[in-house]
């Protein structure tokens, strides 16, 4: 696969949000109401700073510095005056990410500063968090996103903190867009309007022709969807720098194939392309920084459906690599797709390779819905990864790639399967049937869930933009012009 060859054909739909309704802090203004962080040990000395019309007012709103209750005082003219805003304690802080987040929703339009001195790492989480908070996704139904804005807090860039941003709502906009709307040939728009606005390169294998230029897996995914499968292919940077590539895993619906889901399991399978958003959110954030990167970004764009050509049960698949694959469960569709694409992504030798994918269950089971899930050999990126996911205030959760499993991925009639029996251990038997596809030791495997499925700061219901954040943090540590 030649990936400097371009294929850029127009987009169809705008996906992303790098417009008028991106995310933006607002210019220095005198007029802009303060913002007071108040610990709950530090009430009593900010009461005493205020006017005794405002104490009265606050001590009657029984503001205790609750981490995240915000008490707004009055101005002669019945306006807000003044924000004292509830800082909790450190433990509760630790426990919580965007808590300001929550102010950028509930307060009146306006602008607001940060009175406050915070580190830049606490400024920087809490301007971010504010910005997250403005999301709305109103593609079928008007809603309206908060409309306070904040002045960067000194110290901040704000512009890298708006790129993150912007990627974050891609993400989110993606896995929100029910599964009518962005199946393959959508998510394929979605790219090349990204890579347009960064002069990046898009080639797109579609259909048989990923038979033709060995890619046996996606396509026995995908030929039994509504639309045919696809490649997707985005190069962008200087061919010298360092190569880091991404895959994202694009199952644009998972009905589960023949061995197909219940209701309740396809719920939510129109964001079984979240790994692809994620995907393309981190990239979006590398290309508007200009790290001095060489980037690839691989997705296997596929609707997992039920049809008579539809892959099945017992079928052997022989993938990129060669390996022989026997199905043991068609609802392990995306590491299948997922393989192909990563034999293609090592054929470069990246310096670092990454996959993101709603690939298990097995890691929601273990880690909850906020938590996703890391896999990797290399200590070193393991050890810098979690760095970066903390200082981010993104998370990450390092679980094994145990080896004694790796012998349950074998099977009697293929060099392995692609769902053992037994139930046990799933999200680590299918980062194992990953690695079997990888060649490079700089390479991490990310099981994450991509939804918010209860409202918190900063964090509406819905698509979520989980990990990119935190690989980006730790590309500006390895790359950064700041280094």
């Amino acid at each position: 696969m030649n990936p400097t060859r371009r294929a850029m054909p127009e987009a169809k739909t705008a996906y992303l949000r790098l417009d008028s309704r991106s995310p933006r802090f607002a210019e220095e203004t005198d007029a802009a109401t303060p913002v007071t962080l108040v610990p709950a040990d530090g009430v009593e000395a900010a009461l005493a700073a205020l006017t005794p019309a405002q104490r009265r007012w606050a001590q009657a709103s029984g503001f205790k510095g609750k981490l995240g209750r915000a008490c707004f005082l009055p101005d002669a003219e019945g306006g807000v005056a003044a924000v004292l805003f509830g800082w909790g304690d450190e433990a509760k802080r630790r426990g919580a990410r965007f808590a300001l987040a929550s102010l950028a929703a509930s307060a009146p339009e306006g602008v607001y500063r940060l009175a406050s001195s915070l580190s830049k790492e606490e400024a920087e989480e809490q301007a971010l968090g504010w910005l997250l908070a403005k999301y709305a996704f109103d593609k079928y139904k008007s809603k309206d996103a908060p409309k306070a804005q904040l002045i960067a807090p000194e110290g901040v860039d704000a512009a890298r903190l708006e790129a993150i941003a912007d990627g974050a709502f891609l993400a989110r906009d993606l896995v929100n867009i029910p599964a009518g709307d962005l199946g393959p040939q959508a998510l394929h728009d979605a790219m090349i309007e990204l890579a347009e606005r960064h002069g990046a390169g898009v080639r797109a294998v579609v259909g048989d022709a990923l038979l033709e230029e060995n890619y046996p897996m996606i396509h026995a995914v995908g030929r039994a969807g509504p639309q045919p499968p696809r490649l997707l292919d985005m190069v962008w940077g200087d061919e010298a720098a360092p190569k880091v590539t991404l895959v994202g895993k694009g199952v644009c619906f998972d009905t589960g194939g023949l061995d197909l889901k219940t209701a309740a399991g396809m719920a939510l399978m129109k964001k079984d392309m979240g790994g692809a958003a994620n995907a393309l959110a981190l990239a979006h954030m590398i290309m508007a920084r200009n790290l001095p990167v060489r980037l690839r970004v691989l997705i296997p764009a596929v609707e997992n459906s039920v049809s008579a050509n539809a892959f099945r049960p017992g079928d052997v698949l022989t993938a990129r690599n060669g390996a022989t694959v026997e199905i043991g469960n068609t609802d392990a569709e995306g590491r299948l797709v997922l393989a192909d694409a990563l034999v293609e992504a090592g054929s470069e030798a990246p310096n670092l390779m990454f996959d993101f994918a709603t690939l298990t269950g097995a890691a929601r089971v273990a880690l909850g819905p906020d938590l996703p899930a890391l896999f990797t050999d290399d200590d070193s990126l393991a050890g810098d990864l979690a760095k970066a996911a903390g200082a981010a205030r993104d998370p990450l959760w390092r679980l094994p790639l145990w080896d004694a499993y790796d012998g349950d991925l074998d099977s009697q009639v293929a060099d392995l399967n692609n769902a053992p029996g037994g139930g046990l251990a799933g999200a680590i038997t299918a980062a194992l049937f990953l690695r079997r596809f990888v060649k490079t030791r700089a390479w991490a495997h990310v099981d994450l869930f991509a939804w918010t499925p209860k409202a918190k700061p900063g964090r509406p219901v819905g698509g979520e933009c989980q990990a990119a954040r935190a690989v980006f943090a730790l590309l500006e540590n390895r790359y950064g012009d700041d280094r």
